[in-house]
């Protein structure tokens, strides 16, 4: 009669944490990788694009490719408002739960992992989206945004247009940085 010998006692436990491990895998989604690199804005320009937005404690703040959550976090920070970052990047998106929990907003604010292309992620309680992409992403997301935000809503992008389609209603200049806003009109 063979006697089977027992695995080492490491062994067993490195098999469970890859077991582990490889079930959260596939408990998260993958997402593609970002169309952008990521770059903070400077802390002049948050404050410019909130101003800029008119954000009050009554707004629900969107950042589409929100990064470390800077935008939405000082939004709720200063003004009071509630704030929705949604990002690609699950690295960013942890970092920006941290820095919500650091600066004590971290009930007002939320991150989402998730593709801002996806249909499956919506924008329409947004009162304020915020966007520091490309202009070939702004003008990607132009007819989602005129047609899920609610008349009234305030986008402002840092740094590029949504293309001749839809001209800027105002522009700002903070050093380098050139600011535009838009506000849904009603359809």
């Amino acid at each position: 009669m063979a006697v089977r010998a027992r695995p080492p006692h490491w062994l067993t436990i490195l098999c469970a944490a890859l077991s582990c491990s490889a079930l959260s895998a596939a408990l998260v989604p993958q997402s593609r990788r970002p169309d952008v690199v990521w770059v903070p804005s400077r802390d002049d320009v948050v404050l410019a694009i909130l101003e800029m937005a008119h954000v009050t404690k009554s707004d629900v703040v969107y950042d589409l490719g929100c990064g470390d959550g800077r935008i939405v976090i000082e939004a709720a920070a200063r003004y009071g408002a509630r704030g929705v970052g949604i990002d690609i990047d699950p690295a960013r998106i942890a970092e920006a739960r941290e820095r919500a929990r650091t600066a004590h907003v971290d009930t007002r604010v939320r991150f989402i992992v998730g593709d801002i292309f996806d249909p499956q992620i919506r924008f329409d309680e947004a009162t304020v989206v915020t966007l520091y992409l490309l202009q070939s992403l702004n003008e990607r997301l132009r007819p989602r945004l005129q047609q899920e935000l609610k008349p009234g809503t305030r986008v402002v992008s840092n740094s590029f247009t949504m293309g001749d389609a839809w001209p800027a209603e105002r522009t700002r200049q903070v050093g380098n940085f050139n600011l535009y806003s838009w506000t849904i009109r009603p359809r």
